[in-house]
């Protein structure tokens, strides 16, 4: 729904996940481009009409007269569609994602840098004054709100240059996606019409997300603040007061609790019932100290609210104790690896220090194929994934947990290459 991170990047690789909207790019030098995740269907080929511009330009003919009917005026439409061409490297772009992902420590090994961290603390010494107002308004501590800005465009370093309005009318008069990312471009001409913004200056992600903490239009109408008080809700100049803002207001109305954690590291018992490490078991965290699960160094774990156990690499990584927080950054952007980006990252802005506990570095993930294969062999022997989408999410967690204590093994719900060649 919003975000990502950036700067420069050395042979970059994309990380796709849930929500289409962007994706992560991981470097083997340097700083990552984007660290936003992203899963998309895979297309092995991608072939545009020579008569693509003509047929975007009629769709755009209709596309105006239903759009004045919404109420956006002819002169935004003809300041905001004037010269629009059909652009194919954004369906490339679109199409061409990367079908094997990263594994999460991978991923969190560039989110959460050495580099990144100094990086965001200078942010913070710069804009404590900014920061810290937010987080009163708010009630969001400003490390995650700089997490955000951090993972979202490397502390506004990046933060897009594709003409936000041209990338959103290709990808809508696009078949895949075309009501989604039609939405999308009304909401960015109401943008333009409401003044916040002039259509030459609305830049960002190729996919349509904007400014600091890369909005979609939609989000921008319902959640973007004018914070700095100049009468406009700027997340795309230089200054990054109103997207900082946003981002905070934007956990704000999705339920965040100051002074609870998204998560914190715990060290599982011996005999540890593994068959109770999912997102819809929760305990205290005194009732889970009772069962034996402690802090890495044996403390208790303050009683914040009701918590589960997360498991994001299986039995043999890191073992996290989440809290309902962890469910409101998960609005921002749905996949796992980005919310523990985020609650990481600003933990280490805080002062905290490292995972302590290591991650299964000689696995590897499946490919999206193989992910798909593994749903489909699940489901054939009675253990529904309840899709076949190539997506390792709470149904297919289940399922892999159910035929893991059916066979006697491990049930922590991992989908690894071991369990896979095991169902073949």
């Amino acid at each position: 729904m919003t975000a990502a991170l950036w700067a420069s990047v050395v042979q970059a690789e994309s990380l796709e996940t849930p929500d289409g909207l962007g994706s992560i790019q991981l470097a083997s030098a340097g700083v990552a481009v984007s660290i936003r995740p992203v899963v998309r269907p895979q297309f092995k080929e991608y072939r545009v009409s020579t008569e693509g511009n003509a047929r975007f330009q009629a769709w755009l003919g209709a596309f105006r007269e239903r759009v004045r009917a919404q109420g956006i005026s002819t002169s935004t439409l003809d300041r905001s569609l004037a010269g629009l061409t059909y652009d194919k490297k954004i369906i490339a772009r679109d199409r061409n994602q990367a079908e094997f992902s990263k594994p999460i420590w991978e991923y969190l090994d560039t989110a959460v840098s050495d580099a990144r961290i100094a990086n965001g603390r200078a942010g913070l010494e710069q804009y404590q004054t900014t920061l810290t107002r937010i987080e009163a308004q708010y009630g969001v501590e400003k490390e995650v709100v700089a997490a955000i800005w951090g993972l979202e465009t490397s502390f506004g370093t990046f933060r897009g240059s594709d003409q936000t309005i041209q990338s959103l009318a290709t990808l809508a008069f696009d078949a895949r996606r075309a009501q989604f990312f039609e939405t999308q471009l009304v909401a960015a001409l109401q943008i333009v019409q409401a003044g916040d913004v002039s259509p030459t200056n609305m830049v960002g992600s190729w996919a349509g997300a904007m400014g600091h903490t890369q909005f979609m239009p939609t989000s921008y109408l319902d959640h973007a603040v004018d914070f700095d008080g100049d009468g406009r809700r700027d997340i795309w100049s230089e200054n990054p007061t109103d997207a900082l803002a946003s981002a905070a207001a934007y956990l704000a109305r999705h339920g965040w609790t100051k002074g609870q954690p998204w998560g914190v590291e715990v060290r599982l018992p011996e005999g540890f019932d593994y068959a109770t490490a999912k997102r819809d078991y929760t305990l205290t965290p005194s009732e889970w100290a009772a069962r034996g699960v402690v802090t890495p160094d044996g403390r208790s774990v303050p009683d914040h609210g009701q918590a589960a156990i997360l498991l994001p690499a299986g039995g043999q990584g890191v073992a996290l104790m989440i809290f309902d927080n962890f469910r409101v950054i998960e609005a921002y952007n749905g996949a796992d690896a980005y919310v523990i980006g985020i609650g990481h990252l600003s933990d280490r802005l805080a002062g905290h220090t490292p995972f302590q506990a290591d991650w299964p570095r000689g696995d590897r993930v499946l490919s999206f194929t193989e992910r798909k294969e593994l749903q489909t062999r699940l489901t054939q022997i009675g253990f529904d994934t309840q899709s076949i989408d190539g997506r390792i999410g709470p149904n297919t967690i289940n399922a892999v947990r159910a035929y893991q204590l059916a066979q006697g093994l491990l049930p922590d719900g991992y989908a690894s290459l071991n369990l896979l060649e095991r169902l073949r």
